[in-house]
């Protein structure tokens, strides 16, 4: 079986972060992000993985080689212009018609058990079986909706602040399905999911597509097994700042601050609930340099030269300050 990790998005909602790399390639805990789904794929017995790049490609490409260092043999998928998330799968599809394979977004750290995952998708024969969790933090995550045989029936829009039940009962079901259930918290899509090749029935040729919108509603409506496997496993997804950020509170060992190699923090600064990356100087020094006596909080600090446009946020002396 094999693995394909997502990994070719301009990370806009990470931004200034994703300035000079692509998302799948920021550190989390002193390590690029892409490595945790490289080791979870490994983990459970995937060792050909196959990596789709775009924005800041060689950021990836530094970040793992060939694969061997993590134990994996990983060749790339060079996008010139971004093609989705079915259109990447379709760039490479000659290399996955031979056996299911699992496909998972490169920004995720989780222990969601896989191999259950790809047991279920086998024993209900599925065209494709996606991992859901409850979203019971009611983030902006696409409300999914299964039915009694957790076969999913609908994508449907982002919950509201009180997660508006109405607009479940509401929704159109496909012609022949069964009504879907409605609970107290909605279910989301966590970027882990378990393909067969006869998904590729349905992914169209040579052109930008996205999974949810331009594929999986065509296996509903064809009667297909989409199947939902609902987990309630440990997941983090660094798509945002704040997301990242409370990922790392969650997790980091030791103490408030995650430090990269050759930072300094001089006695007198204080620093809490902070991520630091390599060569990071709070009050002296090069690489970035925090002001005596500032306070920065719920901010991202970056060095201005890396910045070529000054999307949001403020510029402070050598860094710009964007606020989470």
């Amino acid at each position: 079986m094999k693995g394909f990790i997502l990994a070719a998005g301009f990370g806009t909602r990470l931004w200034p972060l994703t300035e000079d790399r692509t998302k799948a390639a920021i550190p989390f805990l002193n390590r690029p992000l892409i490595n945790y789904s490289v080791e979870y794929l490994a983990s459970h017995g995937i060792s050909d993985i196959i990596v789709n790049l775009h924005h800041q490609p060689e950021s990836i490409r530094v970040a793992l080689g060939d694969g061997s260092k993590l134990g994996v043999k990983i060749e790339y998928s060079l996008e010139d212009e971004i093609l989705g998330t079915s259109g990447a799968l379709d760039r490479v599809r000659e290399s996955l018609l031979d056996d299911d394979f699992v496909v998972i977004n490169g920004k995720i750290v989780t222990n969601i058990d896989l191999g259950e995952v790809i047991a279920e998708h086998r024993k209900q024969n599925a065209i494709a079986t996606l991992v859901l969790k409850r979203n019971t933090a009611l983030e902006h995550f696409s409300i999914v909706e299964i039915d009694d045989r957790d076969r999913i029936t609908r994508f449907a829009g982002f919950p509201d602040a009180a997660f508006p039940q109405a607009a479940v009962a509401e929704a159109t079901v496909y012609p022949g399905a069964v009504v879907a259930r409605t609970d107290p918290a909605p279910l989301m899509f966590t970027g882990i999911q378990v393909l067969s090749p006869r998904i590729f029935e349905y992914i169209p040729r040579g052109c930008f597509s996205h999974s949810t919108i331009h594929v999986y509603p065509q296996t509903i409506a064809a009667g297909e097994a989409l199947v939902g496997h609902v987990s309630a496993a440990d997941w983090y997804e660094m798509s945002t700042v704040s997301r990242y950020l409370e990922a790392h509170l969650r997790l980091m060992e030791g103490g408030s601050v995650t430090a990269g190699q050759d930072c300094l923090i001089q006695p007198g600064a204080s620093v809490e609930q902070s991520v630091l990356w390599d060569g990071v100087t709070v009050e002296t020094g090069a690489s970035v340099r925090i002001p005596a006596n500032a306070v920065i909080e719920r901010a991202v600090v970056v060095r201005r030269d890396i910045a070529r446009q000054i999307e949001r946020g403020r510029v402070v002396g050598e860094n710009v300050i964007v606020p989470v």
